[in-house]
């Protein structure tokens, strides 16, 4: 693994423009930046973060086998009572999943550790799908990458077989929030790859959504929303003040219930104490655990849950490196063994791992100069030259 400095397509913002990759440049920052890229040889992906993905989704199984009826586990993470035999029975059906987004260290000299798991809201996806796919492209045919380099990168497809595997016989509503660029746009691209599935999709912002005399959820137009894919947390929606009708209202519901069980850093310490010592963990406990003192005083504080870096301490030999601001000061920690410091001309390299219901798709990766990475951290695209 090496990050390589390379030469910027003279005409990739207005390629951008074209593809609708409005958020590339938000607010006028440098989002997407192809001034250098990740090269990767094959045995890299293949063993290390193919095979890492692939044992950490294994391992997520697991947990959420077990998970469904731990009552301590479903208190901890502030799931209402009346919503755990719904969480059971949908994973017991099971309830399709769409995709998910694991995140790694990675330096190419030892094994891929897991941060976090998206499991529910994970964005990033369009540049990660297609738009370093065309950069991949464009380099091979200008001679900037060799004539058969490759990319980590089957989520467009898979995303559409997925699609295809969920039936088309009843409108597929897609919801955001609409004034969020980013969200908007990553639910226009899988209505797009929903579409080529076969689906009737309807588009609908998330403050759209009704609830009708009967229980039911509705569209704008009174509509029934029979499946919904909805980017928005399961941890706000079932606290919203239509959320204890969600178990029993028809609506298919994607990501499913049981996403909910994973879309928490508190997976964290289960993952561990589930595989104690497994290569491609951090050792991880829940902070009010005694046995969190393992750590000592060089660790990771994490909310169970926060969003984009929020609230996030980084101690090491006692000493405070990062304490993040943030919304999310008042939820339980997670305590995390440091990872390795993986650096490449300065920049902090995180690795997001994507799967697509539950196989590996392709990675992204995000960088930055601190140790936290945060909302404007930037995209890098990478290749597999070796």
């Amino acid at each position: 693994m090496q990050r390589k400095a390379m030469a910027e397509r003279p005409n990739w913002r207005a390629l951008a423009d074209d593809y609708g990759f409005a958020y590339a440049m938000p607010d006028g920052q440098q989002y997407w930046d192809e001034s250098a890229a990740y090269l990767f040889t094959l045995r890299e992906i293949e063993d290390d973060l193919e095979r890492a993905t692939e044992e950490i989704v294994a391992l997520c199984g697991e947990l959420v086998g077990r998970a469904v009826r731990d009552e301590t586990y479903l208190k901890r993470l502030n799931i209402p009572s009346t919503f755990w035999d719904w969480i059971a029975a949908s994973w017991q059906r099971p309830d399709p999943s769409l995709y998910g987004r694991f995140d790694f260290i990675y330096g190419g000299n030892g094994p891929a550790k897991l941060l976090e798991f998206n499991a529910d809201t994970p964005t990033a996806l369009y540049e990660a799908a297609v738009f370093q796919w065309l950069w991949l492209e464009d380099r091979v045919a200008a001679g900037a990458l060799p004539r058969g380099a490759d990319q980590f990168s089957s989520l467009h497809d898979k995303l559409i077989a997925r699609f295809r595997a969920i039936p088309t016989n009843r409108p597929l509503h897609l919801t955001a929030y609409s004034s969020e660029v980013e969200d908007r746009k990553t639910v226009e691209y899988l209505s797009e790859c929903a579409m080529e599935a076969g689906h009737t999709v309807v588009l609908i912002d998330i403050a759209d959504i009704g609830l009708d005399g009967q229980g039911r959820f509705v569209d704008e137009q009174s509509r029934t929303i029979e499946t919904l894919f909805k980017l928005y947390p399961w941890e706000w929606l079932i606290h919203e003040p239509f959320g204890a009708s969600i178990p029993s209202s028809p609506t298919v519901w994607i990501e499913p219930a049981w996403k909910m069980l994973l879309s928490t850093k508190a997976i964290l310490p289960e993952l561990w104490r589930l595989a104690p010592g497994h290569p491609n963990l951090l050792e991880a406990y829940f902070e009010d655990d005694p046995a969190a003192s393992a750590l000592g005083r060089s660790y990771v504080a994490k909310p169970i849950v926060s969003r984009e870096g929020a609230n996030i301490e980084i101690r090491r030999d006692g000493a405070t490196l990062v304490a993040a601001e943030g919304p999310y000061q008042n939820l339980p920690r997670v305590l995390q063994g440091l990872a390795p410091d993986v650096v490449f001309d300065g920049m902090r390299p995180v690795i997001g791992a994507w799967i697509v219901d539950d196989a590996a798709a392709g990675i992204g990766i995000r960088e930055d100069k601190g140790l936290v990475t945060g909302n404007m951290s930037r995209f890098v695209p990478h290749a597999i030259v070796g």
